[in-house]
């Protein structure tokens, strides 16, 4: 599963031709959670309040490249990288 931004020990990751629907995959301190592209927990948990906090930011910074990105892996194409949260 690429990774496609990493920032204050959160990974984030999107799988190639994943189901609906368009999510990505965080991973923090072990714990891992699959959040929408509004900022909402699907399942999981990063068990850290300040993580999902930091997650949901960046998405709020980023959702028009999650969505690109999201089109593109549902075609197996390469997935573009995306600025971590600073």
């Amino acid at each position: 599963m690429p990774e496609i931004s990493r920032f204050f020990g959160i990974i984030i990751r999107m799988y190639y031709d994943d189901h609906n629907p368009p999510h990505f995959h965080a991973e923090y301190s072990g714990k891992k959670a699959v959040f929408d592209f509004n900022g909402n927990v699907i399942k999981g948990d990063l068990a850290s309040k300040t993580a999902t906090k930091l997650v949901r930011e960046w998405v709020d910074l980023h959702v028009c490249e999650l969505e690109d990105d999201w089109e593109l892996a549902k075609d197996s194409k390469a997935i573009n990288k995306i600025t971590p949260l600073l």
